[in-house]
């Protein structure tokens, strides 16, 4: 198999994976909060990420001795903090139909990504890209609201749960450029590192809300019941999801891996179905407009670059028959 060819394994082994993720939560937030359930993923994932870091790079790879570790901490807790909480907590929220709205802002996120290149890097969208953010998000909107997008307006309220899940997404952005921060480190490492320093924020927001009161610590029952949710969660979709993830953007790069996200919500549209929470016919029209954004605004990207390019050898060629 080719490089090309596993990247693009890697991305659809990544977006199933996620995909499959969304009806998952849906029966473990039954039973165990969102904060105490993304420790115990992360816990597990991460070990996981450790052993493969030191399988194939060695011990010294832990060096970070010049290296920017708080960089690589607040990517790491947006990552893992910011978008474990808030997305499903924000899913717990939204009750049985979580699953779909998560998944279909899941979809979202290279749109996301164009808002952030335009905050950090001053990169300003083209016009059509702006054009298909907002299509993107109308989609969302019908999706959300099954098609009473005036809800949205005269009750925005009841909106919430959507808002916070549209945070995490958000976060999972900020952590996925944050590996183009640290461009001599492997994915194996910008994923382990992140998992890890992720981590000691977790555990600190856990301890905090323990000691508050706002969450319980859970019973032996409860953890029981979670066990094959949390097997999915941490070793599925969290060790081989997010490892394949950064892989295939190293391969492919991000450019062409975004157009993955779709499978996403596809996979949790058709898990949602068979468990028996059948999207409306409006939900999988907004659902499919958010998909055809994001392959317009992909294609235009590539047809600028490419003329982009050609206008640079057509100026070199002219230049060179002038001297």
């Amino acid at each position: 198999m080719n490089s090309y060819a596993k990247g693009i394994a890697f991305c659809v082994i990544a977006t199933v994976s996620w995909g499959g993720m969304f009806p998952v939560m849906n029966d473990a937030l039954l039973h165990v909060d969102p904060f105490t359930f993304t420790l115990l993923r992360y816990g597990l994932a991460g070990v996981a990420f450790l052993a493969v870091l030191l399988y194939r790079e060695g011990i010294d790879s832990l060096n970070l001795r010049g290296d920017r570790v708080w960089l690589a901490w607040l990517f790491g807790t947006a990552g893992f903090a910011g978008f474990g909480f808030l997305v499903f907590l924000g899913q717990q929220m939204a009750g049985a139909e979580g699953a779909l709205t998560a998944s279909i802002i899941m979809a979202t996120q290279p749109m996301l990504g164009l808002l952030v290149n335009w905050v950090l890097r001053k990169v300003v969208p083209p016009t059509y890209s702006i054009f298909f953010i907002a299509l993107s998000f109308c989609g969302v909107a019908l999706v959300v609201t099954r098609g009473d997008v005036g809800a949205l307006l005269s009750a925005p309220g009841n909106f919430s749960a959507q808002i916070i899940i549209l945070l995490g997404a958000l976060c999972w952005v900020l952590y996925t450029i944050g590996g183009s921060f640290f461009p001599s480190w492997s994915p194996y490492k910008y994923t382990t590192v992140t998992t890890g320093l992720g981590l000691v924020s977790v555990l600190v927001i856990n301890v905090a809300l323990w000691l508050s009161g706002t969450i319980a610590l859970p019973s032996a029952q409860q953890l029981n019941a979670v066990a094959p949710h949390l097997a999915y969660m941490a070793f599925v979709a969290g060790f081989v999801g997010v490892l394949c993830w950064n892989l295939g953007n190293k391969i492919l790069t991000p450019l062409n891996a975004v157009l993955f996200m779709d499978v996403i919500p596809l996979t949790a549209f058709l898990i949602s179905a068979a468990q028996g929470i059948v999207p409306a016919h409006v939900q999988i029209i907004g659902a499919s407009l958010t998909g055809i954004a994001l392959v317009c605004n992909n294609l235009y990207v590539r047809m600028m670059a490419a003329r982009k390019n050609a206008l640079a050898m057509n100026g070199g060629i002219t230049q060179s028959r002038a001297s």
